[in-house]
């Protein structure tokens, strides 16, 4: 016999928890099963453990430029990976107790460690335990990719999960992959003194962004020590001496031989659907793994949501807590939300960082309608020449009939706060000639918007 309750929610990442407690606060009788680590990716092998390490690494950074702001440091400046990992480790351990705590507390949810299996459309298998009910939500997150090169078997691959196992600092480390994960663990550790090279397969870095924004991006890491190597074909890996890595490849036409010590995949994810038993509930997926959703992530099933990365639709921390907003909205408020309502919005956490919204420049040409763009560069902001810190730009894409933004990319000091701004308005869908009259706080960088938006200019049909 099937033990019934009012909701079944998969996986505790950053949709599963959140929902669960609000159906529950709703007198909704709700179970919560995780199999691993409460948080998921982001509490645990994601945003909280990357950027605590990213932390660690500015602050080696800074030390060692302290000379350029008349700062005396004695000695040269070293790091202690094992205490770098310590410190992540207890900033995890935080919040993965508070969010235990708080779980474990709340009425009318039932927490269960161990791995969920459909066995019916709505009905689950955990432990010995079967499980019923009318409505059951999927939030299992996703993995990395390795690439397929041969030999790849014969190496250890590190993944963001293993590479923050470290307490040994790597000699060389080869990453593969120059995307968001790749650049930040790449600019990490050579911050903590590795030799580090990235190979990319595309002809750019994070080839999704436009290309001034890779180009800026690579000359920042280059700038520190990174080596890169684009348009990267035939590579074939083998064990290399004192169990390091030997790659043999061909970049941009050349061939090349790297031996490493380590060797980190950064080359994307993929979702946590294989072992589910989705087929005997008849949840339908994609090519790719990801579990099929409409535009308020109800599945092929009625009665069976999916939320977070496994469902295709978003593949940060914020999509993933905004899916649980829309699936509790329109379940407990009424409310019509969508997915498609919500503005594309991330960043890139290198310092300085990255931050993204809306469309970009190809998006936009691609629309066929008239635009204006602005751009200014970091240099031109105070408190980035105050810092030392002047590498990067912003820019803003504008609608010109409407003075609505279209989308910006801010790649500089505190880029990732100032692009909130911008956010904001574009989902109050404000006229940029707002900010013509606003009087921002100096020294900021965020004062210089108005003056951003002071140099839009047309953007041009065939550029260079």
């Amino acid at each position: 016999m099937a033990t019934r309750c009012d909701a079944i929610v998969i996986g505790s990442g950053q949709a599963g928890p959140f929902l669960a407690a609000r159906l529950a606060a709703a007198g909704r009788h709700t179970v919560l099963i995780e199999r691993e680590h409460l948080g998921g990716t982001c509490v645990n092998d994601g945003c909280i453990p990357t950027k605590t390490m990213v932390a660690s690494a500015r602050a080696a950074h800074v030390v060692r430029r302290a000379a350029e702001h008349g700062v005396t440091v004695g000695g040269p400046v070293g790091v202690d990976l094992r205490a770098v990992k310590a410190r992540k480790d207890r900033v995890v351990a935080q919040s993965v107790d508070s969010l235990t705590q708080w779980l474990t507390t709340l009425p009318n949810l039932r927490l269960i460690r161990g791995h969920a299996r459909f066995i019916g459309p709505r009905e689950v298998k955990v432990g010995g335990e079967t499980l019923a009910a009318p409505q059951v939500f999927i939030n299992v997150g996703g993995r990395a990719l390795h690439p397929d090169w041969p030999g790849i078997g014969e190496v250890r691959v590190l993944d963001n999960t293993s590479m923050m196992a470290l307490e040994t600092l790597p000699e060389h480390l080869v990453v593969v992959g120059a995307s968001y994960i790749g650049l930040e663990f790449a600019q990490m550790f050579r911050r903590f003194g590795a030799q580090v090279t990235v190979l990319e397969a595309a002809e750019r870095a994070v080839a999704r962004e436009d290309p001034e924004v890779s180009r800026e991006l690579q000359s920042i890491l280059e700038r520190e020590g990174v080596a890169f190597h684009f348009g990267v074909r035939g590579a074939k890996v083998a064990r290399g001496a004192d169990g390091g890595v030997h790659l043999a490849l061909n970049a941009a036409g050349v061939a090349r031989e790297i031996d490493a010590s380590h060797l980190l995949a950064a080359i994307g994810r993929r979702p946590n659907t294989h072992d589910l038993g989705l087929e005997r509930a008849g949840i339908a997926t994609d090519a790719r793994g990801f579990i099929t959703v409409d535009d308020q992530l109800r599945t092929s099933v009625e009665g069976v949501w999916a939320l977070g990365d496994c469902n295709g639709r978003g593949a940060f921390t914020h999509t993933a807590y905004n899916d649980h907003e829309i699936v509790a909205d329109n379940l407990l408020a009424g409310a019509q939300r969508r997915v498609s309502d919500r503005i594309p919005a991330y960043a890139l956490f290198t310092d300085p960082p990255l931050g993204r919204i809306g469309m970009s420049e190809a998006e936009v040409r691609a629309m066929q309608r008239p635009a204006l763009v602005g751009v200014l560069p970091m240099s031109r902001v105070g408190r980035a020449r105050e810092r030392g810190e002047t590498q990067g730009f912003m820019k803003v894409l504008v609608d010109a009939r409407s003075e609505r933004l279209l989308g910006a990319a801010l790649l500089g000091i505190e880029a990732d706060e100032v692009v909130q701004t911008l956010l904001l308005a574009m989902q109050a869908d404000l006229p940029v000639s707002l900010w013509r009259r606003s009087v921002p706080i100096h020294p900021t960088v965020s004062e210089l918007l108005p003056t951003l938006m002071a140099q839009l200019k047309p953007l041009e049909e065939n550029p260079r």
